[in-house]
């Protein structure tokens, strides 16, 4: 049978507004996006390991950590609209491009240190199993989303679901969003640009405390408290 090429894309531009140079600030006494590295390594999933950036001082970290840099992102790839499948299609492209044309690319976001081995080898599983476009993370809310509240332009409260007032959490169906973490995919599912969050796509469920957005400063320092308090409990266990 023919051996499987894949590959994992992280991308990781230079250009944070909110967290300046995100990608490479210390996160608990390591660049964060060395932790998506590392992970993707400890994986085995992957013949090779890829940082699609345009930024010279992100590459030679990335380097030190053991990724591969062939090449600088296009000016426009890396502006704040630059959407996910656009960087990762470009990836691919560039690879079959240059004679190593791969069957499966994982994207792995450059600022998800929660991301573990263990969750890319079994998204891989699934994904072949399904036969599947993609493969991503996701997680649960903590709240009934049909009974979120809006506040009114005059200061009030008003349901965005005023229906379900009167049901139980308990009766209302569980929402799921994506976890922000790694997506796994077909070569010809990001070279054709299909969505993700569709029926061609498998969930990979993650519980909620391996799970943080880092947009804020404010998510940063709980990402670190969550983070250090995984590490603590690994160690006592």
């Amino acid at each position: 049978m023919k051996s499987l090429k894949r590959v994992a894309i992280i991308p990781a531009r230079g250009g944070s507004k909110r967290i300046p140079r995100k990608n490479i600030r210390d996160f608990c006494g390591k660049p964060m996006i060395g932790w998506s590295i590392e992970a993707a390594r400890a994986s085995g999933c992957f013949d090779r390991i890829i940082v699609s950036t345009d930024d010279r001082e992100i590459a030679e970290l990335a380097k030190r950590f053991g990724a591969d840099v062939p090449f600088l992102r296009p000016p426009e790839l890396s502006d704040d609209y630059a959407g996910t499948v656009p960087v990762i299609r470009h990836a691919v492209e560039w690879l079959h491009q240059h004679g190593e044309p791969v069957d499966y690319a994982c994207c792995i976001y450059a600022t998800a240190p929660f991301i573990s081995p263990e969750d890319l080898e079994r998204a891989w599983d699934e994904i072949y199993r399904e036969r599947a476009s993609y493969a991503f993370s996701v997680t649960s809310y903590g709240f009934p989303i049909q009974r979120a509240i809006r506040i009114t332009e005059s200061g009030r409260v008003a349901m965005f679901h005023p229906e379900y007032f009167n049901t139980r959490s308990q009766d209302l169906e569980e929402a799921w969003h994506d976890a922000g973490q790694f997506y796994w995919g077909t070569a010809q599912a990001w070279l054709e640009e299909r969505p993700i969050f569709s029926e061609g796509a498998v969930p990979v469920r993650l519980p909620r405390h391996r799970v943080q957005d880092i947009d804020t400063p404010e998510d940063w320092t709980r990402a670190e408290w969550m983070f250090r308090a995984m590490k603590s409990a690994r160690v006592t266990e």
